[in-house]
């Protein structure tokens, strides 16, 4: 990995009553390909009677994605999808117009304490896309291609790399790579990758031109050829990233748009409620105030 351009800190965020690790956006890059968004969830161990709880929500402009490690969460969206999500399994949710989503920890797993961990992250639409008909697709554990090569352990998460293609429904050219060894091991992927990428290392190192970096950090690269890198025994690293859109996007609480004037739109419909409803939801988390 010879092109390393920028390196980011986990840093503390709160979403309700749960601490995360934002990665991105930063500062000093808003975007890696389509990938606009991404916080790292836990690990958390919760007591008895603990849980996640994220009331009903908003988005338009993107898909999320949910990837869990440990735990499992109770997705609830305005289609009127239902549905647990538990570990190597994905969410994907695509707001386009608008949709409302809560998330929450299951009664049943908050009768004994348990453990929450896992990414959160948000994808930008392509400017075509982005005001589409919501939707929402979960992809099985046993659907994720999965693979070993030298006695490295990959799974191709979402879009397309590496000579495979996950069933994930994507709407531009991303991939979202996760690589784990129990020993350690040079990678090398060439120049398969495309567009902008991105190293986030959950545990473990990474060693790259006699540098070593650590878990929690993210390496952006300069091009997407992120070429060769060694990592130590027990590290685990996610590769993503994808061709960047030639428009702008802007992030505004939870909406996402090349075009501001739909942001603004789409804050008074929530301040007036008039999103869809989550069935078997009665509160939902309030628009932001800006401080003065």
């Amino acid at each position: 990995m010879s092109n390393i351009d920028l390196i980011i800190e986990e840093r503390s965020a709160s979403i309700g009553n749960f601490m995360v690790g934002r990665l991105l956006p930063f500062r000093e890059k808003r975007a890696v390909g389509p990938f606009v968004f991404i916080d790292h969830m836990g690990p958390a161990d919760l007591k008895a009677g603990e849980g996640l709880d994220v009331p009903p929500h908003p988005h338009i402009g993107l898909s999320t994605l949910t990837f869990l490690f440990e735990g499992s969460i109770i997705h609830r969206d305005s289609l009127g999808t239902e549905l647990e999500i538990e570990p190597g399994a994905v969410n994907w949710m695509t707001a386009g117009s608008g949709i409302a989503h809560s998330e929450r920890t299951s009664s049943e797993k908050r009768k004994q304490a348990s453990r929450l961990h896992g990414l959160q992250i948000w994808v930008a639409l392509p400017k075509a896309d982005e005001n589409c008909a919501p939707s929402f697709t979960h992809v099985s554990k046993d659907q994720i291609p999965s693979w070993t090569e030298n006695g490295v352990n990959f799974k191709l998460i979402a879009g397309e790399a590496l000579g495979k293609k996950s069933p994930v429904p994507v709407y531009s050219k991303l991939f979202l790579i996760e690589i784990k060894s129990e020993k350690r091991a040079t990678i090398n992927l060439g120049h398969q990758l495309y567009g902008e990428s991105a190293l986030y290392i959950l545990e473990g190192s990474v060693h790259s031109e006699e540098h070593e970096f650590g878990s929690k950090q993210l390496l952006v690269a300069k091009s997407g050829s992120l070429c060769e890198f060694e990592i130590e025994a027990n590290t685990t690293v996610y590769i993503f990233g994808g061709e960047p859109f030639p428009e702008e996007r802007f992030i505004d609480w939870n909406f996402v748009s090349s075009d501001k004037n739909r942001i603004e739109k789409a804050k008074e419909n929530w301040t007036l409620q008039n999103f869809p409803k989550v069935p078997g939801e009665t509160e939902y988390v309030p628009l932001p105030q800006r401080k003065k």
